[in-house]
């Protein structure tokens, strides 16, 4: 042991993606459920610093840590197991940074840190999600998640019929 500094690197996932529209119209969906229900599933993200995250009927766990409307939204992410009053997984942070550009708006998505095991996991879902999230704002028929899910896991080489293996 040593008193000394370790050094050690985290893994991150990142997209960039631009959107159709302003950044207002992209803020709405990533801020309100209720747009989104074939991803967020039941849950509420609270519209200030500090609130409540509550995604996918309690499964995803947080607190909004940034609130800058139509610019940039932080909270907390915690994956809890049906049951868990306290998680198994490492709180780890998702950042959606957005900016005009041109007629449209230049998103990024950082997800960090990602433990090893979960990093191409965790690229399909977010694939997926602005997969879902592009065709919202486009105004195009939203497909079901399973559908982009499993064309976004041929992607990332994971086995939907057993994710970690």
């Amino acid at each position: 042991m040593s008193d000394d500094a370790h050094f050690g690197h985290a893994h991150m996932v990142r997209f960039e993606r631009t959107l159709p529209g302003p950044p207002e119209r992209a803020w709405a969906v990533l801020t309100d459920t209720a747009q989104l229900p074939g991803w967020y599933g039941e849950g509420r993200i609270e519209p200030h610093l500090g609130g409540a995250v509550e995604l996918m009927g309690g499964h995803i766990r947080g607190v909004v840590t940034q609130w800058q409307p139509a610019v940039r939204l932080t909270y907390t992410w915690n994956v809890f197991n049906p049951g868990e009053a306290v998680s198994q997984y490492p709180e780890s942070y998702l950042t959606f940074t957005l900016a005009a550009a041109g007629d449209g708006t230049a998103l990024t998505l950082e997800h960090l840190p990602v433990l090893e095991q979960f990093v191409k996991l965790n690229a399909m879902g977010w694939h997926t999600y602005l997969d879902m999230l592009v065709a919202l704002v486009r105004g195009t028929a939203l497909e079901a998640r399973d559908t982009y899910m499993t064309a976004n896991a041929k992607r990332y080489g994971v086995d939907l019929a057993n994710p970690l293996g």
